[in-house]
């Protein structure tokens, strides 16, 4: 019992450590860019004592200008059933992007999280990402609904001009939306130096909804799709230039994927900061001057990263009649345990259909786990106590061999051999839950449906955030930042000191290494899980309770085979009678 519950213990540590260490090896916060000196139009970054080369954007040029006289300032709304977006003519940006069916707080979810400055994505710029994006006003036309266009006339320095524009087209009942890029200069725009390059589109500076910083509970993963296989990138501003048919910036719960449809690309993760932003999660893509006209077809999701939403990408039942963009993979955990964090999902779900409240359909869920480990947990229970029995024997085969390790390893083999013992058996049944336990720590704390779900009305609104019955915002606890009272932890710590007290065997009680382990670790847990998801505690304190109500089944059962075994050894033998001779 004692290496059993030890083992529990150490891998539950062992859990939370890697997620702790992962994050700090693979999403350290972004370094500062070092300050550059902008040129006063361009925007690019100009070099001290290298005079100005006309035409050539990054260079410090002034000479791209737009051609007409200035535009009106002008805001255009698009209102679909799912989508309010605000699009701006200064540069034909989008500025808002909110989700009439989520909620962020009292406010519809925004999916372009801005700092100081007003939000503006979907920018273009003559030049490479580092190039300062396009902010005159454009002409403005209507073309639907659903669909608006922007347009502009610019001016280089050999006299030539040519148009951008920039359409949006907007579906009715979907997240996705089709952007085209125009840039158009007739015949002579081939002529055109634009340093190699024609244009960057740049998404950015965050996907939504809000959030105080980005750790395992909230976070911002870079993907790419190619040649059908999904890879997770990194923010470092390094080109990825193999043309991938997609690539995605995904949070916990919403996404954001580019399809492009044009032949040569490069495209770039950053995290370049911004002031007054938590952190930025940008996507540029990069596209070569091609002739005297570039029109560029893309397609953008923004939106919730779920399967309902998603999948549709793949049967063609979407208005772009799309097939098999694989867009889900986004949504999906990848490794070996996604079959099983898959399955659980659906049992959720199936529990949901049954009582609607997915507080209930976790309950439900962590017995039913709890009734399918049931032989297992017993098993290991089973073996520790064959453990005890055997206990005096091989103590007396350490004792007697202690100066000869090697003739005692083969005693104690032999010794197991002739007992029919395996001392694994009691740890086997330990590993195979530990793969469960990773599959329902996933599932309870990405699994999209939780987002908003309410258990206890005035208590537990939302199981994807952590639980407060008390909030005293804007002050802060010092060193810990807490600026709520949760209850959930302090059941969660309750829940494992009983269970502790419960498992706890005689020899333990006598060791104060293992009173420190069983009783330390709990509050160490407790700071620890402060402020994970209340559904993901909620997780936790069941199977603690439904453990510690297992446990207790458990230890009569073994109790009673202890004093089975006892009146067995204390009964004597009873020679037979001898047949008397005839």
């Amino acid at each position: 019992m004692e290496k059993r519950t030890l083992l529990a213990v150490v891998l539950s540590v062992l859990v939370i450590t890697g997620f702790w260490i992962i994050q700090g090896m693979f999403f350290p916060p972004p370094a500062p860019p070092a300050p550059t000196e902008q040129s006063p139009v361009s925007g690019g970054p100009a070099v001290p004592g290298q005079p100005a080369l006309p035409g050539l954007p990054g260079s410090g040029s002034t000479e791209i200008l737009s051609l007409e006289e200035p535009v009106s300032e002008q805001t255009v709304t698009i209102d679909t059933p799912l989508l309010i977006v605000q699009l701006s003519n200064a540069g034909g940006d989008i500025t808002s992007f909110k989700l009439k069916e989520h909620q962020d707080g009292d406010d519809r979810v925004e999916m372009i999280l801005s700092g100081n400055e007003e939000a503006h994505a979907f920018t273009v710029a003559f030049g490479t990402m580092q190039v300062e994006p396009v902010h005159s006003r454009f002409y403005v036309n209507r073309l639907s609904d659903y669909a608006v266009e922007f347009y502009r006339d610019f001016t280089i320095p050999n006299g030539g001009t040519f148009r951008l524009a920039k359409r949006y087209e907007f579906k009715p009942n979907e997240y996705m939306f089709e952007m085209t890029i125009l840039l158009d200069g007739g015949h002579a725009v081939s002529s055109f130096n634009f340093s190699g390059v024609a244009y960057t589109l740049g998404f950015g500076p965050q996907i939504g909804p809000k959030f105080e910083k980005l750790d395992q509970y909230e976070y911002r993963n870079y993907y790419t799709f190619t040649n059908g296989k999904q890879k997770q990138e990194k923010a470092s501003e390094n080109p990825i230039v193999n043309h991938p048919a997609w690539a995605a910036i995904a949070g916990k719960y919403f996404a954001f994927i580019a399809i492009p449809y044009a032949n040569q690309y490069e495209l770039t993760f950053s995290a370049k900061p911004e002031p007054g932003l938590a952190s930025a999660s940008r996507l540029y893509l990069t596209r070569p001057a091609v002739n005297g006209r570039t029109e560029d077809i893309y397609r953008f999701y923004l939106g919730p990263k779920n399967q309902s939403n998603l999948g549709i990408y793949n049967n063609g039942n979407n208005a772009f009649n799309l097939r098999d963009m694989e867009l889900i993979k986004v949504a999906n955990t990848s490794g070996i345990l996604t079959p099983l964090e898959t399955a659980l999902k659906w049992v959720l779900s199936l529990f949901y259909k049954i009582v609607p409240n997915y507080g209930i359909a976790i309950i439900f869920l962590t017995l039913l786990v709890k009734i399918l480990l049931f032989p297992l947990t017993k098993k290991s229970s089973e073996t520790t106590l064959r453990m005890q029995t055997l206990a005096p024997k091989i103590k007396e085969i350490q004792e007697k061999y202690k100066d000869n390790p090697q003739k005692m390893n083969m005693e104690m083999a032999e010794f197991y051999k002739k007992e029919g013992y395996n001392p694994l058996a009691g740890c086997l049944p330990l590993l195979l839950q530990f793969p469960i336990f990773i599959a329902m720590y996933n599932l309870f704390n990405n699994h999209f449906d939780l987002r908003g779900a309410m258990f206890i009305p005035g208590w537990i609104p939302d199981l994807s955030l952590p639980e407060s019955v008390f909030n005293f915002s804007p002050f802060r606890l010092p060193l810990l930042g807490w600026s709520d009272i949760r209850l959930l932890p302090f059941i969660y710590v309750g829940s494992q000191l009983l269970f502790g007290k419960v498992t706890q065997t005689p020899d333990q009680q006598g060791n104060p290494q293992m009173k420190m382990m069983l009783y330390a670790m709990p509050v160490i847990f407790f700071f620890v899980l402060y402020n994970v998801p209340s559904g993901l505690l909620l997780y936790w304190i069941m199977s603690n309770l439904l453990s510690l109500v297992q446990q207790v089944i458990i230890n009569k059962y073994i109790a009673q085979k202890r004093a089975d075994i006892g009146a067995a050894a204390s009964e004597p033998v009873i020679a037979p009678k001898k047949k008397k001779k005839r």
